[in-house]
């Protein structure tokens, strides 16, 4: 047999042979009913990483080569107006993204964007555990681009709760749109300590009930860096509060959480904001769906957060287990995890007809047993 002939079928075996374990996730998963359409979702998310695009005649061109890419367009037409996802398994299946152990910090926060006359509002968690971050919930908003409500916030948090457990959150961030008294008073009866940065506006109420807004603060930030206190009642709760003048306005917070630890704590929210650039302009450019209907495009977020779990473990996998990301000299890794695992599967699936089509398949499997992901555990195939 020529050479070239046996690297065809060795390409056909080894996509046989990963297809067959990621449709076996599925299987313990089933976030669809039916084998086609499990098949369906595996070619669908490698499509959006190849083309790093979201629009559906884009990902046409990339979900089967073997057919035109107008009948690719039909089928996914037919497949986001027919199928109805099961929403907790989706969950369930990136939340195996996560270490199997450790305390988990939860970050809320809303991103939008209009498209026409169509205005795009979701309300997301996502989930930080060790080295890496995943959405977990989301929820779009019909408000005309409005705040989210407490009903809203409390009814994603308890999928968290169900989900993971009380007990693992270790901590609850939130930009200022996510405060009030029921909020407050929820997440403490979960015993879930929290961090949020609060508008100056809110009242301050000490131990021995003397009440102060922050332009009092602001008063003695004049003199001091930082104001901190260690008991105070805000929004009807107790907790405690940390303050700082910045160059243009006042970093107010107020949690739960250990006072000192504060502005630590909340400088991780940041990683939401990263998550959304990574499936924006930095990654799939979610933005720029036509999407209009608000059921299809919660399928296609789905589909954005599947993509980005499996890539930035990828990446990560990499990163631990094949070779280090290089860090630049401002101190940051020359790629995130999420770019480096989109990179190498769009790399690996670009050589599949060309050479090494065996190393970066033999990769994926490695990865999912890292990830204890594979359900078949099947020996690799030997050519």
């Amino acid at each position: 047999m020529c050479f070239a002939k046996h690297k065809i079928i060795v390409s056909f075996l080894m996509k046989d042979f990963c297809l067959t374990e990621v449709t076996g996730i599925l299987d313990k998963i089933p976030i669809v009913e039916n084998l086609a359409r499990k098949k369906f979702v595996i070619l669908f998310v490698l499509a959006m990483i190849k083309t790093r695009k979201v629009q559906f005649c884009e990902i046409a061109q990339a979900l089967n080569d073997k057919v035109k890419a107008e009948s690719n367009e039909t089928r996914i037409q037919d497949f986001f107006r027919e199928v109805k996802l099961n929403y907790e398994q989706v969950a369930l299946l990136l939340a195996m993204f996560l270490p199997r152990k450790g305390k988990v910090t939860l970050c809320i926060d809303r991103t939008e964007w209009d498209f026409g006359k169509c205005q795009v509002n979701i309300l997301m968690i996502v989930v930080r555990c060790q080295d890496i971050s995943i959405p977990l919930y989301w929820e779009l908003l019909d408000n005309n681009s409005g705040n989210s409500n407490t009903d809203d916030r409390i009814s994603l948090l308890k999928k968290c709760i169900d989900l993971l457990g009380a007990e693992r959150i270790g901590l609850f961030l939130g930009d200022r749109e996510f405060i009030g008294h029921r909020w407050f008073s929820y997440l403490k009866k979960q015993g879930i300590k929290f961090c949020v940065r609060m508008p100056k506006h809110h009242k301050i109420t000490r131990e021995h009930g003397l009440q102060s807004r922050v332009d009092k603060v602001e008063q003695l930030l004049s003199n001091r860096k930082v104001v901190k206190i260690q008991s105070c009642r805000i929004d009807g709760v107790w907790g405690s509060m940390y303050a700082k003048q910045l160059e243009d306005d006042i970093l107010f917070l107020f949690g739960t959480a250990k006072m000192e630890y504060l502005p630590q704590f909340y400088k991780k929210r940041w990683r939401i904001e990263c998550f959304f650039q990574n499936v924006k302009k930095r990654g799939f450019d979610l933005e720029d769906t036509h999407l209009k209907k608000l059921e299809k495009l919660k399928k296609l977020i789905a589909f954005v957060c599947i993509a980005y779990a499996f890539a930035a473990n990828m990446g990560l996998h990499y990163h631990k287990k094949v070779k280090p990301i290089p860090v630049k000299n401002h101190g940051y890794k020359a790629n995130s995890f999420s770019r480096k695992g989109i990179n190498l599967i769009r790399e690996g699936i670009r050589r599949t007809w060309k050479r090494n089509i065996e190393l970066f398949y033999e990769l994926v499997i490695k990865f999912l047993r890292w990830m204890q992901l594979n359900p078949n555990n099947l020996p690799l195939p030997e050519f």
